[in-house]
């Protein structure tokens, strides 16, 4: 058989693969790339993101995120850098982390919830975001089957990478999927099953937005959706676990009330 015939069969295999199956075309180094060319475009627009100059709560936060990441599970702690920034914006109940692993966490949330296990839980979901790498997958499945194909034969691909990077502009290219999210708080869950929190936490904060409305409440939503069979997944892990009654010890409220009074 040809190599050009070869190449063809292959190129079909994997844009089949991607589309139907969640395969990912990109390398984790475009991950990388995409996340610090996000991160420099924040940083460039303070009037929406204003960052909170405060050095203690965000190594605090900074400290909590490098526990997290010692999990075993996590697979690109030594690629992605998995820094955190601190949105000094207490009307937004929001983090969100780009791919790569820029964790921002904004002052709205860290205020609304009331333990660090909490705070732990959102940042593990947020670093599984990365870890599953959910962004360049939703650009794989984006891109389509004729675009794979070039991609997969080295046709135009500065051109199809180009695209690729246009199909999500800014904070668009974090709009998660249910599936995205499930998958997320899964492995926030797993991630908390080797670090001091209680690893059910992520239900304090489903209590948290549940029934509540408003801007703050529908920015959150807009890019993590909340439908009522996540509460329910995470009560069953809960339920398999055998988790024991959580207490301070793993729910460290005191330390974070303390943190919290830190907060403008």
């Amino acid at each position: 058989m040809k190599p050009i015939i070869v190449r063809a069969f292959v190129a079909i295999a994997i844009a089949i693969a991607a589309i139907t199956c969640g395969v990912n075309i990109f390398p984790a180094s475009y991950d990388a790339q995409l996340g610090a060319n996000l991160d420099q475009e924040i940083r460039k627009n303070p009037r929406e993101y204003p960052l909170l100059n405060n050095e203690t709560v965000r190594s605090t936060v900074q400290g909590m995120v490098n526990e997290i990441i010692r999990s075993p599970l996590v697979e690109y702690r030594d690629r992605f850098p998995y820094k955190v920034s601190i949105i000094n914006d207490p009307g937004t109940l929001n983090a969100f982390c780009t791919p790569g692993g820029y964790i921002y966490v904004y002052t709205g949330l860290m205020k609304a919830v009331d333990n660090e296990a909490t705070l732990a839980a959102v940042l593990g979901h947020e670093i599984a975001h990365a870890e599953r790498r959910h962004a360049t997958k939703r650009m794989t499945k984006a891109l389509g089957a004729q675009l794979l194909m070039d991609i997969a034969l080295g046709q135009n691909s500065s051109r199809t990478t180009e695209l690729a990077a246009n199909l999500f502009v800014g904070l668009a290219l974090l709009k998660n999927s249910r599936d995205d999210e499930a998958e997320s708080d899964e492995y926030s869950f797993r991630y908390l099953q080797t670090t001091r929190w209680y690893p059910g936490a992520l239900g304090f904060f489903f209590e948290k937005i549940r029934g509540r409305s408003g801007g703050a409440i529908e920015r959150l939503l807009s890019t993590h959706p909340l439908p009522q069979d996540r509460i329910e997944a995470n009560a069953e892990r809960v339920r398999k676990a055998n988790l024991p009654p959580p207490t301070e010890a793993n729910l460290r409220t005191q330390p974070y009330q303390e943190l919290k009074r830190m907060l403008p």
